[in-house]
C-alpha cells in the first residue's frame, strides 16, 4: 500500500488509545537495537507523554496517516517549546514502515511549523532516527543553543530511557539568517 492510498489527517480524541498502541508497537526496533523501554504506564515519564500527547491530539497538533478503513498506522505529535514547534512524537506501526509514512508525517510536521525553526529529539546512533532526519535537513544542535524547555525534556528522557548519552536534539531552520530561537 502506497501513501497514496492513505489519508493524512488530525487525530481524533477517540483514537489516543490507538496512538499509544502504534508507538508501543513501533518500540520493537528499538528492543532489536538492544534498547529496552521497561517502563510501566504508572511511570512518570510516561504519564507526562500521555498527557502532552493527548494535549496535542485535542489542540488539533497530532496527525495521523490512516489506511482505506481510516485505521491510523503512523502519527505525529506537535507541540510548542520555549515558543518554538516541537515534534515530540513520531511513530509509524511496524507492519507499515518503509512505505512513506513517516516522511509524510515528518513533512507535515514541516509544514505546520510555517517558518519557525522545528525542534526535536531522537537518538543519534540509529540508522532510523539522525539519519531519517538529517536527509530532511535537520541538524543536531548543541546543548548550549537549546532553551530551557527543551534542555528539561532532554533530561527527562536522559533520566527515564536507555542509552541517555544517544539523546541529542536536532533542529531544522528554514532560513539561514534566522537564530534558533
Amino acid at each position: 500500500m502506497t501513501t497514496d492510498l492513505m489519508q493524512l489527517r488530525k487525530a481524533q480524541p477517540a483514537e489516543l488509545a490507538r496512538l499509544f498502541q502504534i508507538d508501543d508497537e513501533a518500540c520493537i526496533l528499538y528492543e532489536q537495537a538492544d534498547l529496552h523501554f521497561e517502563l510501566g504506564d504508572d511511570h512518570p515519564f510516561v504519564i507526562d507523554e500521555a498527557k502532552r500527547w493527548g494535549a496535542s491530539v485535542h489542540n488539533g497538533r497530532a496527525y495521523v496517516v490512516a489506511d482505506a478503513n481510516d485505521q491510523a498506522l503512523g502519527f505525529c505529535s506537535l507541540c510548542f517549546i520555549d515558543g518554538a514547534p516541537y515534534l515530540d512524537q513520531l511513530s509509524v506501526h511496524p507492519d507499515h514502515m518503509r512505505k512513506g509514512i513517516g516522511t509524510r508525517l515528518l513533512k507535515q510536521a514541516i509544514v505546520w511549523s510555517g517558518d519557525k525553526t522545528l525542534w526535536l529529539t531522537t537518538y543519534c546512533h540509529l540508522a532510523w532516527n539522525k539519519p531519517f532526519y538529517e536527509k530532511h535537513a535537520f541538524r543536531v544542535v548543541p546543548e548550549s543553543q537549546c532553551g530551557p524547555e527543551l534542555l528539561a525534556i532532554l533530561e527527562s528522557q536522559r533520566s527515564a530511557l536507555p542509552a541517555p548519552e544517544k539523546r541529542v536534539a536536532m533542529a531544522l531552520t528554514k532560513s539561514t539568517n534566522k537564530p534558533l530561537l
